[in-house]
């Protein structure tokens, strides 16, 4: 696009995108148009580039002119201010990158924390005669003859817009946001010099392994798809469909006779900022009850649906009287496709359980590193990175640590990041630094785990049924401990529906795929079953040779081992969570034993049992009787198994 210039760029960006479902996912985001149009306008982008530097480099000179004199205590209010300024000045892009670090404590000091904050909605507004100039534009007529009531000014003011608190002339209240003037210009100048250093880093530092093209993309089609407010709206009512339900959600509506590209209506929220905590507490609201809801809301986002909120800061998020959690802006929205969703359960879940040899392999589904990676030196590496010296849960460690811990190994292993990782590390990075900023002691991961916990036990999807069996069967033994630590965490999760996990485990173990895990269970019975009647017979024989007056025998090697106890323990902890498991009711499950006696699977599995404690009763009297030479050992014979093979 060689003769391209910016009016162009601006009629392309109005081309209608509901037409087509994957052009209205990526916006009207094209890379090409914008580098072919800013590399014939070299002026442009070296006076972009000096509007950048400049400010960030005279900031860096002062802070270091404070250390030297000694005054960096006293005038780090000026300097936080002065570094709002700087980033306000510079426009969208700049104003997204400042709005995330005011959410962390643990980056940012606090005094520098509260100017930020104020990128979120305090920014200075544009003119009114522009933005009515704009909604006449849009909605066909002037603002005093579609609204009944406009506030006169402004009652905040973000990096893409403006918002006007009004009512409609049937009497709702609304907020009406109007896009800023110029936008495209600024965005896509920033866009260019944002990629062309991509580009220049991705050829020029060999220790970048990572897509930075891609995520620069990835980023600027956001952008882009957030200019657009009639995407917006539609994001907001998918949003709506999706996870409106939860009962502390709330996601306003869309008055579409008054929204356009550049005006959006949309019904009014009161409430509270969710880190304005007095405010919260004087309401008598728990702030941090509504971020745990905002984690979980999140983790369904992620997980269960791969739509999901991609600017949680707290500008977007209200609690309102009635307690709820109110989500505000959906211009900047994502998706993940179904691979990768279920590829981040399995990976959290391996974490938590620190199979690092299974999280290697997580990380090939995931994309970050290629198929014929070879993984042996990998697997020590992440076992160092997250089984830290004190011997804490994985659990423990809070996503940004967790993040910055990868970032260090990433550049000795050939990781890549691919592009679509990046919003979800800003999503949950930035919400946990909402969620430190409330509780510094919060921990996302450690909140998350009931959830995918419930979901590793509930979706009946072959990929995680496959991760299921993964986690609790290895070399042919059966993991109780991973059994208990699920079941325990599971009961957790609020939605967690004890019938439901009982009837989906029921149809799965009794189907074709349940098959490998029938014949594991079975294996696991008889050698319960053997080993205690073994101890028990031991036992008496022993009581009965002392009331004789006969020596004690020694207990059998193989029973010292007690396996077979260990697995009645087990048995009786698995019982003991289910009883405190909100909706557990025996009564519920005795029906149902008829029903699973007549089926022919169960019927099978009965004759497998009984076919193995047969050959294990026979294979030991044929050593103790034929075999009286042969040292005493334990002999296993493979039960009986049915002739076809186990579901993938």
């Amino acid at each position: 696009m060689a003769e391209a210039s910016l009016s162009s760029l601006q009629e392309q960006f109005t081309v209608p995108s509901d037409q087509d479902p994957m052009r209205r996912e990526i916006g009207h985001y094209d890379p090409d148009a914008i580098m072919s149009y800013y590399r014939q306008r070299p002026f442009q982008v070296l006076g972009r580039l000096w509007d950048i530097l400049v400010p960030f480099l005279w900031f860096g000179v002062l802070l270091w002119w404070d250390k030297v004199t000694g005054s960096a205590q006293n005038k780090k209010r000026r300097r936080a201010v002065q570094l709002r300024d700087t980033i306000t000045k510079l426009g969208p892009t700049y104003i997204k990158v400042g709005q995330a670090l005011s959410t962390r404590p643990d980056l940012v000091p606090t005094i520098y924390m509260e100017e930020l904050a104020r990128l979120q909605d305090q920014l200075p507004p544009f003119d009114n005669a522009i933005a009515y100039q704009f909604i006449e534009e849009e909605l066909g007529d002037r603002p005093e003859a579609i609204y009944a009531e406009l506030s006169p000014k402004p009652v905040a003011a973000a990096s893409l817009g403006q918002v006007y608190k009004g009512k409609l002339k049937t009497g709702e209240t609304v907020a009406v946001k109007v896009q800023r003037p110029d936008l495209l210009r600024c965005i896509t100048l920033d866009v260019y010099i944002m990629r062309s250093l991509a580009l220049w880093a991705q050829a020029n530092i060999k220790r970048i392994r990572s897509d930075l093209i891609g995520i620069a993309d990835e980023f600027a089609g956001r952008i882009f798809e957030e200019m657009d407010y009639s995407q917006e709206g539609r994001n907001a009512e998918e949003f709506a469909r999706l996870y409106g339900y939860l009962p502390e959600i709330y996601i306003p509506s869309i008055y579409w006779d008054y929204t356009g590209r550049r005006v959006l209506t949309m019904e009014w929220i009161e409430g509270t900022k969710l880190t304005n905590i007095p405010a919260i507490q004087e309401k008598n609201i728990d702030a941090t009850y509504l971020v745990e809801v905002g984690v979980a809301c999140s983790l369904r986002q992620l997980l269960e649906h791969g739509f999901f909120h991609a600017d949680p800061h707290p500008g977007n998020l209200l609690a309102t009287p009635d307690g709820k959690l109110a989500y505000l802006d959906f211009g900047m929205m994502s998706r993940i496709k179904p691979y990768q969703r279920y590829g981040l359960i399995e990976a959290i879940v391996h974490l938590v359980n620190r199979d690092f040899e299974a999280l290697a392999h997580d990380y090939v589904k995931l994309d970050f590193l290629t198929p014929d990676t070879d993984l042996e030196p990998i697997i020590p590496a992440l076992s160092q990175v997250f089984g830290n010296a004190l011997g804490a849960s994985v659990a423990e460690l809070n996503f940004k640590s967790i993040t910055d811990q990868m970032s260090e190994m990433m550049y000795e292993f050939p990781f890549q990041v691919p592009a679509y990782y990046a919003l979800i590390i800003r999503s949950l990075v930035t919400l946990e630094g909402i969620a430190i900023g409330i509780e510094p002691d919060f921990k996302v991961l450690s909140k998350a785990y009931p959830y995918v916990a419930k979901r590793l036990l509930t979706d009946p999807s072959p990929e995680l049924r496959n991760s299921l069996k993964g986690l609790l069967f290895k070399d042919g033994g059966f993991r109780w401990n991973r059994l208990e630590n699920l079941l325990r965490n599971a009961r957790n999760s609020a939605d967690y529906d004890f019938e439901q996990v009982l009837s989906q485990t029921l149809d799965f173990l009794f189907s074709d795929r349940g098959t490998f895990i029938r014949d594991r269970l079975a294996d696991e019975i008889i050698q319960a079953v053997d080993t205690y009647s073994r101890r028990t017979f031991f036992n008496m024989s022993s009581l009965m040779r002392q009331q004789v007056g006969l020596k004690a025998m020694e207990m059998p090697g193989d029973l010292q081992e007690d396996d077979g106890q260990n697995n009645v323990e087990h048995l009786k902890n698995i019982i003991e969570i289910l009883r405190e498991t909100q909706g557990f009711d025996p009564m519920a499950i005795l029906p149902l034993i008829p029903e699973l006696l007549a089926k022919h699977e169960m019927q099978e599995m009965g004759q497998q049992i009984a076919n193995g404690l047969v050959q294990r009763v026979a294979a030991r009297l044929i050593r103790q009787f034929l075999l009286e030479d042969a040292p005493m050992k334990t002999v296993t014979v493979e039960p009986i198994r049915r002739r076809s093979l186990p579901a993938a």
